[in-house]
Parts: structure tokens; C-alpha cells; sequence
């Protein structure tokens, strides 16, 4: 502590202000993808109603997955946290079968993937 004295010439007692601590920063959480993987076994429409609704995308970009998926076998369909990612692909495990078509065995499957 400093003693300093202030305008009216009174001694006043000053802290030294804290220096910032190095490695003390925020880090940021390394990204994940979440991944849809094609199986033939769905249609384009289930695509589409199940990226709205575990991802809430509109009509147009679920759509552009399901096509993507389809011409090349897999798409990421979101990057978020590890956390947030894993639960995500549940979603996509738990969504359950395609009704369309009569002979699906049940969800789509997805994985999640370090972002690159």
C-alpha cells in the first residue's frame, strides 16, 4: 500500500490495482460436427421434418442436407461443444423410423467428429 495525500493534503492509504494474471483468459471449447449418415433406409421428406425438428431449420436448408446426404453419404448438420453435440446425435438416434417407408428399421444414424 502507497500512502498518498489527497487535495486537501490528508494522507490516503491506496491499494496497488491487481495485474491481470497471464493464462487467465476464457478458453474456448474446441468444436464438434455432428453428422448425419446416409442409409438408404429414409426419405427425403423425414430428413427434412427431423432437421427441423431437432435443429430448427427451416423447410429449405433441411432439404439441402438431405440431399447432400444423399449424394455423398453424410453431412454436418451442426458445430457446437462436445456436450451439446452428443446430445444432438441422440436426438437423431431417439428420432425413430421413417413411417414412409414400410420396411425401416428405425432412426438415422449420426456421430459427432472433432470440427476441422
Amino acid at each position: 500500500m502507497a500512502t498518498l495525500l489527497n487535495f486537501f493534503g490528508w494522507k490516503t492509504q491506496m491499494k496497488a490495482a491487481p495485474h491481470p494474471v497471464e493464462g487467465n483468459q476464457t478458453r474456448q471449447l474446441p468444436p464438434y460436427n455432428v453428422v448425419l449418415i446416409n442409409d438408404q433406409q429414409h426419405t427425403y421428406d423425414y430428413v427434412v421434418q427431423m432437421v427441423r425438428a431437432i435443429f430448427g431449420y427451416p423447410e429449405e436448408r433441411g432439404f439441402q442436407i438431405a440431399a447432400e446426404v444423399d449424394k455423398t453419404g453424410r453431412a454436418i448438420v451442426c458445430t457446437t461443444h462436445r456436450e451439446l453435440a452428443e446430445l444432438r446425435r441422440e436426438q437423431v438416434h431417439a428420432y425413430g423410423a421413417d413411417q414412409r417407408i414400410a420396411t425401416c428399421q428405425g432412426s438415422m444414424s449420426a456421430i459427432i467428429e472433432p470440427a476441422a
